[in-house]
């Protein structure tokens, strides 16, 4: 994505966040959110004129590259694949735990079989041997089909929502989920009680969008560092 792509994504981003919350405003919100969505998810050779950001992280990327750790960028140390994993973790425990009160796409569609590790939670708060472990385990394919599943899960979900339902918070028991499932690690209660604060309009703004775009720019850092 280049830099007045990533300025006009920016844009239209601040401009969500001015209407997200208004009932009169809900079919534009819910447009400009899939639009924003979409632009960070390979689209898959479905048009050949589109270049998502996904897209462009992904191309001529080798394995070694989206397994290195510890890879020393700005403000992180992990792995691309760590990047991804963490991203597509964290919009799926918002958008189907906290927002849609529905199962995990990572349980739903049985990623835990086919991604050949061990973790589930959200990757917050990983010691530096766990990463490592994870980096050189997680399959690479089965991350990535995980990945594209949780986007069309969240789609589906924000799709459906009523007027008025961005002003919505998630419930106790849909919170308690949360350590019920192991999605986050015992130690990681404050990022249980981060979202427990927030709106679905907050749960979109920050882990369904800007969240998956940080973590996009920290993966092509380190592509752009490892293969110059």
């Amino acid at each position: 994505m280049s830099l007045d792509a990533r300025k006009i994504w920016n844009t239209n981003h601040q401009q969500l966040t001015r209407i997200i919350t208004k009932p009169e405003e809900h079919a534009n919100a819910v447009s400009l959110f899939l639009e924003l969505h979409d632009c960070l998810y390979a689209s898959h050779g479905g048009n050949p004129d589109l270049t998502n950001y996904e897209d462009e992280l992904l191309k001529n990327l080798r394995e070694q590259t989206m397994r290195s750790y510890p890879v020393h960028t700005t403000n992180s140390n992990n792995s691309i694949v760590w990047h991804i994993w963490h991203s597509a973790r964290i919009e799926d425990i918002t958008m189907n735990i906290l927002t849609a009160d529905r199962e995990q796409i990572l349980h739903s569609e049985h990623f835990t079989d086919k991604l050949h590790t061990p973790v589930v939670h959200s990757g917050n708060g990983m010691s530096e041997q766990e990463i490592a472990e994870f980096s050189a385990a997680v399959d690479i394919e089965a991350l990535l089909d995980y990945r594209q599943a949780v986007a069309a899960g969240t789609r589906s979900v924000i799709a459906g929502l009523q007027p008025g339902q961005f002003r919505n918070k998630p419930c106790s028991t849909q919170i308690s989920r949360i350590s019920a499932e192991g999605a986050v690690k015992e130690t990681e209660q404050w990022l249980i009680d981060y979202w427990g604060g927030k709106t679905i309009a907050g749960l979109v703004l920050m882990p369904a969008t800007r969240h998956n775009f940080v973590h996009l720019n920290k993966a092509m850092r380190i592509k752009l560092k490892l293969q110059k």
